[in-house]
């Protein structure tokens, strides 16, 4: 929302238990905003509790007798029923605003940038289903379909060296019929000559010394040097392509880390100094598999160099548990770097789909809200906050911090036996919950999902479940 947007015509509306922490937040936005926003409070403890029906009879109690300027009422995220109901009975607009009141800025648009556009990229990803020959015709379907939901534009056979396969036409015509684009990963003679036949476009890999056969193919090949280190016959094999009319990518080989990964990324810089002209391709999965740490990082680090480069394709796998979700990292890495080149920017605060451990930002609630909290609680449902180091339990019958959850739980279940199954059942997962988020500096929010990046799974809150057994829905 514009500066000039927000003024006193905003409500935000709440209950005596987060008042504190509401003004905190109203108070911060009218600091960074110069505007202000109204604080309407309820005669409720939890406002996030209340019913529209509920707020028909009490609002107009709470309703300021000034505020004859408001256009928009921003009630809490969880708060139930019709509201057309509301906004029929007060003539403005009411509208259910974030579940946590700290995401009340970035709701309302306020020090958001303009929305990123990430449906460009440059990058082209080939998708290798590795040991092909291994799988039935069924799981290779089912493999390329994900991969290709997941971003893949070419789908990449890969044969077992040292084996002839006999069915690599049938597969071939199997993926292109499914609508796959298909490339073949072998250097076995009959195998790529069948797969070319059957519609494969693109040959991984030519050498010098398979050069005479496979610029006969018609179509597209990779070409590698004799050795890793031998640049010359990269570029010798280059200019016998170009003689002969063959289209060709040059990959002058990425080699895994502690294996000479150094001077294979900087021999990168080289080809394209050579060949500034040329398609180029680099083949990530010699660092993405052969490293034992999660892919999403490496993914950007080498969609930035790609893109910087001028590398117009890669080729991964997902084979390395720690790489299973590859594909989708390097889709929207390649369209992260894609906005932070063309901008001249760094590649931050473009997407988080990519800090799958991490958040961006921690918003702590502030120990004089928790000491608040403490005092004004008349229920005895269970707040969980994580922040600071610790987690913090707060209801009626106390405050609870520290940083194991089972000498937390023996702490405020001072009698175990009296919680019914389905409440154990979620002070259970929610610790767990806060436990991870504590483990990783994550943000934790009760009720809601931790954020996972592009991974994060959706999750419907015992709230939510609540209501919908409520209502019926």
């Amino acid at each position: 929302m514009p500066e000039s947007e927000l003024n006193a015509d905003v409500m935000v509306v709440t209950g005596r238990l987060a008042e504190r922490l509401v003004r905190q937040v109203t108070d911060d936005i009218a600091r960074e905003t110069h505007g202000s926003l109204r604080v309407v409070v309820v005669p409720i403890s939890v406002a996030a509790l209340c019913h529209v029906d509920w707020l028909l009879r009490k609002l107009p109690e709470a309703w300021p007798n000034d505020a004859t300027d408001i256009s928009r009422v921003i009630l809490p995220g969880w708060c139930q029923g019709d509201l057309t109901l509301l906004n029929e009975r007060f003539g403005i607009p009411f509208e259910r605003g974030p579940i946590d009141i700290r995401d009340l800025p970035a709701y309302l648009g306020l020090g958001a940038k303009p929305p990123v556009n990430l449906v460009e990229y440059d990058i082209e990803i080939l998708a290798e289903v590795n040991h092909a020959p291994r799988l039935s015709d069924a799981d290779i379907v089912a493999l390329a379909a994900r991969y290709r939901e997941h971003g893949a534009d070419v789908i990449d056979i890969g044969t077992v060296p040292g084996e002839s396969w006999g069915r690599i036409e049938e597969v071939v015509v199997l993926l292109m019929r499914e609508g796959h684009r298909v490339s073949i990963d072998s250097f076995d003679r009959r195998e790529v000559e069948s797969a070319v036949a059957a519609g494969a476009e693109l040959v991984l890999s030519c050498q010098r010394a398979t050069v005479d056969w496979m610029s006969k193919l018609g179509v597209e090949l990779v070409a590698i040097p004799d050795t890793p280190d031998d640049a010359d016959s990269l570029d010798d094999l280059a200019a016998q392509l170009d003689a002969l009319g063959v289209r060709y990518r040059l990959d002058s080989i990425l080699e895994p880390v502690g294996v000479g990964f150094a001077k294979s990324f900087a021999r990168y810089f080289d080809v394209r100094r050579r060949h500034p002209e040329a398609a180029v391709m680099m083949g990530i999965g010699n660092v993405t598999e052969l490293a034992e740490t999660d892919s999403a990082g490496l993914s950007l680090l080498l969609a930035g160099a790609c893109q910087e480069l001028g590398i117009q394709s890669i080729l991964t796998t997902e084979v390395a548990s720690w790489c299973r979700s590859a594909v989708r990292e390097f889709d929207l890495a390649r369209r992260i770097v894609k906005v932070a080149v063309d901008r001249g920017m760094p590649a931050k605060s473009i997407d988080p789909g990519l800090l799958l451990l991490r958040d961006r930002k921690e918003q702590p609630v502030g120990q004089e809200v928790l000491d608040d909290w403490a005092k004004s609680i008349k229920d005895p449902n269970y707040r969980i906050i994580v922040e600071r180091g610790e987690i913090h339990i707060l209801n009626r019958d106390g405050y609870w911090r520290g940083t194991d959850a089972f000498e937390l739980f023996d702490r405020f279940i001072v009698d175990a036996a009296s919680l019914d199954v389905p409440h154990a059942f979620y002070l259970g997962y929610e610790l767990a919950k806060a436990v991870t988020a504590l483990t990783l500096g994550k943000r934790y929010v009760q009720d809601e999902s931790l954020r996972w990046g592009l991974l994060t799974i959706p999750e419907a809150s015992a709230h939510e479940r609540r209501r919908k057994n409520v209502d019926g829905s």
